[in-house]
C-alpha cells in the first residue's frame, strides 16, 4: 500500500513510532512518575494530587491487590465515574501485574452481570453509589473481592462533607449489602504495610478488556495489550508535538477530562496520554451538570480538551460559557461520534479555537486518525492516518476502492486489538486475511490520504436502491437555527422500501415541521428529505454523550408489534 498521507503530515511528525524503549504500559507511567513527582496529577472537587502521591497510591493497592493471590493476568474491575479512586486502580491493577475491565457504572444489573461473568472478573472496585447494581448479580459472577470507594474518601476533611451530602441530603447511595467488602482507603492501609512484587510485564501482556458492542453483536471485550495502549499513547503524543510546541507554550497542560474514563477516549486521551506529557486531569464526574461543569472550566483553564459534539454542543448553549479563559487552549479534540460542521463552527467562533476531528474505536485503543491540531477551520474529514498505521478502503467483497470511492474503513497498526475476548468467531468476522480490521463504517479517502466517514454501515438507509447517509442529513438539520439536536433513522416503507425519519429537539419553541421541509428542500436532494419528523424533548444517548440511533429504531419496532 502506498501511504500517500505522509507527505501531507505535519511537520516533524515522523511515519513511525518507536515503542522500544518501553516494556510496557506500566514503564510508560512509572517513567512519568519519577520525571514528574511534584507536578499535580489529578483535580477532582479542589483536591490535587500530584504524580508522587499517585505513584505511592497506586503501587500500594498494587500491593493489595496481589495479597489477594490473584494470579498474574487476572481480570479486575472498575466501575467509576470519574473520581480519585479510578486512576489509582487502574494504574494499582497494571502494575501489580493484572487486567482492567472497564465497566459503565450506570449499567443495569443484566448488564453487569454479564461482563463480569463474560470477563471472568475475581476483584471489582466500585463507587458505592453503584453497590446496590453489584448486590442484585454478585452471586453469578466469580467476583470474590469487593473494593468499595465514596466520593469525598480522599478528599481530607471535606471529603466528610461531601459524604454527608452524597449519602444523606441528595440520598445518591440506596442501601446495599455486600459482606466481606472493604473501603478504598483501608486497601490503601493495607498495601502500605506490605511488600510489593514488581511483575514482569511484556508487550504482548493484557492491559484492558474494553467491552463494546463492536461492529456485530452483543457486547465483548477487546483484548488491548499493553503495546496496543503504549502504542497509541506513543502516537497521539507525537502527532501533538509540533502544536504543543508553538506559542504560548504551556508547561504543564489541562487535560480536561469531562469523558468518563471507562471509556476509550477519555482513558487514552486524557488520563495516560496526561500521564505522558506530565499534564493534570480536571475529573469530572458529572458534565451532564453543565452549570457545575462551566464552573470548573472558570477555575482551570482548559489546554487539552476531548469531547463529543453534543457536549460541546450543550455548553455553548449556556449563558456563562462566555466567560471561561480560551486564550492557552491548546487543542479541542471531537470524536466518539461524527462532529457536525454547525458545531465547530460556532466553536470557532465562540472560542478562537478550531475543533480537530479524530476517529477510532475500542478495539484500535482508540486512535486511527486525526486532523491536525493546527488546521484552522473544521474540514469535515477525520484526518490522516496516525504514525504506523495503514488504512485501507474495501468493497464487500475485501478489494481496495479507487481513492474517492466510498467503501469500508479497514486499519492495521499497533494499536489494533488482536481479537476479541474468548469469541474467536467474532474475532474472525472483523479481521481481514492481511491483518486488517473491518470498522463497519463506511468512509471515502481522498488524494491526500484523508478520510471523510460516511456513515456506519448498518446505519446506512436504503430508499429505492439509492443510499442515504444520516451523518449527512443530520448535519444539514444541525444548521437550522432552530435546532438543537437531531438524529435520523431508516424506517420500513411500503413505497420506497426503506424512508428518512428525523427526530428533532427545538431550540426555537416556535419551530415547526413546515420550517424544517421548507429548510431541506433548498439542501437535499429529494430522497434524502425525510418522509416524517418527529419533535422529542430529548434523544437517546450513551453516557457519553454520543447520540442513539439503535435506540430509537428498536423504540420504533416495539411500538409497531405492539400496534400490530
Amino acid at each position: 500500500m502506498d501511504r500517500i498521507w505522509l507527505k501531507h503530515y505535519p511537520p516533524g511528525v515522523p511515519s513511525e513510532i518507536d515503542m522500544s524503549g518501553y516494556g510496557s504500559l506500566v514503564a510508560l507511567l512509572e517513567e512519568s512518575f519519577k520525571k514528574y513527582r511534584d507536578r499535580s496529577a489529578f483535580l477532582f472537587m479542589g483536591k490535587r494530587l500530584t504524580y508522587a502521591e499517585v505513584d505511592e497510591m497506586s503501587r500500594a493497592f498494587a500491593a493489595f491487590l496481589q495479597s489477594l493471590q490473584l494470579p498474574k493476568g487476572a481480570r479486575v474491575a472498575v466501575m467509576m465515574p470519574n473520581v480519585l479512586q479510578n486512576p489509582i486502580a487502574i494504574t494499582g491493577i497494571l502494575r501489580a501485574g493484572y487486567t482492567v475491565v472497564n465497566i459503565n457504572p450506570l449499567y443495569t444489573p443484566p448488564e453487569l452481570e454479564h461482563q463480569l461473568k463474560d470477563s471472568g472478573a475475581e476483584a471489582i472496585v466500585i463507587l458505592e453509589n453503584f453497590a446496590h447494581t453489584l448486590q442484585k448479580v454478585i452471586a453469578n459472577t466469580q467476583v470474590k473481592h469487593v473494593v468499595l470507594a465514596s466520593i469525598g474518601e480522599l478528599l481530607g476533611i471535606k471529603g466528610t462533607i461531601v459524604n454527608f451530602v452524597v449519602r444523606r441530603v441528595k440520598k445518591m447511595v440506596p442501601a446495599y449489602s455486600l459482606p466481606g467488602a472493604i473501603w478504598f482507603n483501608h486497601a490503601l492501609g493495607v498495601g502500605r504495610r506490605l511488600p510489593f512484587k514488581e511483575p514482569k510485564l511484556t508487550h504482548e501482556d493484557i492491559a484492558f478488556l474494553q467491552y463494546t458492542g463492536g461492529t456485530t453483536g452483543v457486547s465483548k471485550g477487546a483484548i488491548l495489550l499493553h503495546r496496543n495502549i503504549l502504542a497509541n499513547v506513543l502516537q497521539n503524543d507525537v502527532w501533538l508535538q509540533p502544536t504543543l510546541r508553538k506559542p504560548p507554550l504551556v508547561d504543564a497542560m489541562n487535560f480536561i477530562t469531562a469523558l468518563p474514563l471507562y471509556h476509550i477516549f477519555a482513558l487514552t486521551a486524557c488520563f495516560l496520554l496526561g500521564m505522558r506529557q506530565g499534564g493534570m486531569c480536571l475529573l469530572i464526574a458529572n458534565p451532564r451538570d453543565i452549570p457545575a461543569f462551566i464552573e470548573e472550566l472558570k477555575k482551570t483553564k482548559p489546554h487539552f480538551f476531548p469531547a463529543v459534539n453534543t457536549l460541546y454542543n450543550a455548553l455553548m448553549q449556556h449563558p456563562d460559557f462566555e466567560k471561561i479563559d480560551f486564550s492557552e487552549m491548546k487543542v479541542c479534540v471531537g470524536g466518539g461520534m461524527a462532529v457536525q460542521k454547525a458545531v465547530a463552527d460556532r466553536w470557532l467562533e465562540k472560542t478562537g479555537k478550531p475543533l480537530s476531528e479524530g476517529y477510532g474505536l475500542s478495539e484500535t485503543s482508540p486512535t486511527l486518525t486525526c486532523n491536525s491540531p493546527d488546521n484552522e477551520a473544521f474540514t469535515g474529514t477525520i484526518g490522516y492516518p496516525m504514525p504506523s498505521t495503514d488504512i485501507s478502503i474495501r468493497d464487500d467483497s475485501g478489494n481496495e476502492v479507487p481513492i474517492g470511492d466510498p467503501g469500508e474503513i479497514c486499519a492495521r497498526g499497533p494499536q489494533v486489538m488482536p481479537g476479541y475476548w474468548q469469541r474467536p468467531e467474532e474475532t474472525a468476522k472483523v479481521m481481514t486475511k492481511d491483518g486488517f480490521f473491518r470498522t463497519g463504517d463506511i468512509g471515502i479517502m481522498d488524494e491526500k490520504g484523508q478520510v471523510r466517514i460516511v456513515d456506519r454501515k448498518k446505519d446506512m438507509i436504503n430508499v429505492s436502491g439509492l443510499k442515504v447517509f444520516p451523518n449527512e442529513v443530520e448535519d444539514v438539520i444541525a444548521h437550522h437555527p432552530g435546532v438543537l439536536e437531531c438524529a435520523v433513522i431508516g424506517v420500513p416503507d411500503k413505497d420506497s422500501g426503506e424512508a428518512v425519519k428525523l427526530f428533532v429537539v427545538k431550540k426555537d419553541p416556535n419551530l415547526t415541521e413546515q420550517d424544517l421541509r421548507k429548510f431541506v428542500t433548498e439542501k437535499l436532494t429529494n430522497y434524502k428529505r425525510p418522509k416524517y419528523i418527529e419533535f422529542r424533548s430529548e434523544l437517546p444517548k450513551t453516557n457519553v454523550g454520543k447520540i442513539l440511533r439503535r435506540a430509537l429504531r428498536d423504540e420504533l419496532r416495539r411500538e409497531e408489534k405492539s400496534a400490530a
